[in-house]
């Protein structure tokens, strides 16, 4: 039984090395903007190695995982505090809804990269990183320990249970996935 005030869904109090996932966020923004302004309009429309996407469509979803974060974020905060099998429900639930989520995913990224193509996209990045830098300086510790089941099959950085402070780290790990697929070089 757990002692008073701590959720069955904490994990082991550990020192959460908050500068290192700063740094990892920081640095995607700072390898993004990098790519965005050294990119040709030919560069960013050449197809991306392993998806469907072009580089454009690539960057705006490698931005995405950013976003998704930030919405998730206080999902995390709530599910953590309710039953365990209400967690291990809803994840099972996303799972068994993979094919329209992956196809949506697609989708997204095609239609995100219209509205925040190569000349808004480094903007939306800067706002949305500063935001989970700031949320993250200022959580708790005893919160970056807390965590809910995810649905795996929908990323392969999605683990089966994730603390809110691996979700911080997520995006950079996407980030870092997605920036082998681009073919921006000559």
């Amino acid at each position: 039984m757990p002692e008073a005030g701590v959720s069955p869904h904490d994990e082991p109090a550990h020192p959460v090395d908050r500068a290192a996932i700063v740094a990892s966020l920081n640095g995607c923004r700072d390898d993004l903007h990098t790519l965005l302004a050294t990119a040709s309009p030919a560069q960013l429309r050449r197809p991306s190695n392993g998806t469907k996407w072009s580089n454009e469509q690539l960057l705006f979803h490698m931005v995405f995982g950013f976003l998704i974060v930030r919405r998730l974020l206080p999902l995390v905060r709530v599910v953590s505090r309710m039953p365990r099998w209400v967690g291990r429900s809803f994840a099972g639930l996303l799972d068994a809804g993979r094919v329209p989520f992956h196809w949506i995913n697609y989708a997204g990224s095609c239609g995100g990269a219209l509205v925040f193509n190569h000349a808004r996209m480094g903007r939306l990045c800067d706002h949305t990183i500063d935001h989970l830098v700031t949320s993250l300086e200022q959580a708790p510790d005893e919160t970056l320990g807390r965590g809910m089941p995810f649905p795996t099959s929908w990323d392969p950085y999605f683990e089966a249970h994730m603390t809110l402070a691996a979700v911080y780290a997520y995006p950079a790990l996407h980030y870092a996935h997605h920036r082998k697929q681009l073919t921006l070089g000559t």
